[in-house]
């Protein structure tokens, strides 16, 4: 059998065997990176939204129209080996804000590093309001009292 160094063909019975080029660039856009840090905030245990008050509106038009923006609460800054990540979230009553917050750091430094390959230097999370599941229950149980 034939050694392959330094990728030139080499012949062994009859065939030719090369190495694959491992040069080149791959360029992952910022807009990428924000989706992969929204989608890994999203995926923790008691983050509700994410988003200021104007983003979840329109955002829940797009969501009405199948359109949801994933990148919605989220900016990077991305270099050539480190990111920094700013997330607004609304956390769900009766998580433990500093406790979600953590954990929504852990994810997207996680997720920075497995889909991404950088490094996550700074995630910074807001949390800028809390949504409580009793409201929308009580909205929906709420009898009509139309008088016929």
């Amino acid at each position: 059998m034939a050694n392959v160094t330094s990728g030139t063909p080499a012949t062994a019975t009859g065939t030719t065997t090369t190495e694959v080029a491992s040069t080149g660039e791959t360029i992952i856009e910022n807009n990428v990176v924000a989706k992969i840090a929204g989608i890994a905030a999203r995926e923790v245990n008691g983050v509700y939204a994410l988003g200021g008050g104007a983003a979840r509106a329109v955002g829940a038009i797009r969501d009405a129209l199948n359109s949801t923006d994933l990148t919605q609460g989220v900016r990077v800054e991305v270099g050539e080996t480190q990111v920094a990540v700013d997330i607004t979230i609304v956390a769900e009553y009766p998580a433990a804000l500093h406790t979600v917050a953590d954990d929504v750091r852990a994810a997207v430094a996680r997720a920075m590093s497995d889909y991404v390959g950088k490094q996550a230097v700074e995630i910074n999370v807001t949390i800028n309001d809390v949504h409580i599941p009793s409201d929308d229950d009580d909205v929906a149980a709420e009898p009509d009292m139309r008088v016929l």
